[in-house]
């Protein structure tokens, strides 16, 4: 004699049936604010070498002698007919210090072009410790042909950067700016 398989009651199907169809509207949701979330959570943390944003309120009001040289980087998407530079490609920067620094932009193409771009900070442990008070990321820039325009970069590099110890043997961060074609 075999026994047979025990029923659930159709209540139970219902509930679990409702359980499961709210757990892929969950997961799906998650899924869509995964990307917003992280570039939150990277900004106020400084998270894989974002560097944070900083307002004019934030800004420490003194400066240590310890000094950090900061290198520029700038390059541009394959696709992108524009010649992007540093004005600078280097410098000394005390911590606490406010320093402001230009990027250079043209237009190299005979159509107007909308570019956006994004940056990070190397090593990825010092993310957490420079802060941009002004810049041009994340913002479309339109060039016209032939048009070049100066970008200005404000930041600092927070004072607690000299109390961290696993800070100790970092004397030069990299600030590195991409651009791409922005479009909608």
């Amino acid at each position: 004699m075999t026994a047979s398989p025990p029923t659930m009651p159709p209540k139970d199907h219902k509930r679990i049936t409702f359980l499961l169809v709210a757990l892929v509207f969950f997961m799906l949701g998650l899924a869509f604010l995964s990307v917003p979330l992280y570039q939150i959570f990277c900004k106020e943390t400084g998270f894989g070498g974002t560097p944070k944003i900083a307002t004019l309120a934030q800004l420490p009001g003194y400066s240590l002698k310890r000094q950090v040289k900061v290198h520029f980087t700038a390059s541009t998407h394959r696709d992108l007919e524009w010649d992007f530079k540093t004005m600078q490609s280097e410098t000394m920067i005390n911590l606490g210090q406010v320093r402001i620094m230009f990027y250079k932009a043209k237009n190299i193409s005979d159509r107007p072009i909308i570019g956006m771009a994004t940056y990070n900070v190397t090593p990825e442990k010092a993310g957490s410790y420079f802060n941009k008070v002004a810049c041009f990321c994340f913002e479309q820039q339109l060039l016209q042909p032939g048009e070049e325009m100066d970008m200005p970069v404000q930041f600092f590099i927070d004072p607690d950067y000299d109390k961290d110890s696993l800070m100790e043997d970092v004397n030069e961060i990299t600030l590195s700016y991409t651009f791409f074609e922005y479009k909608p």
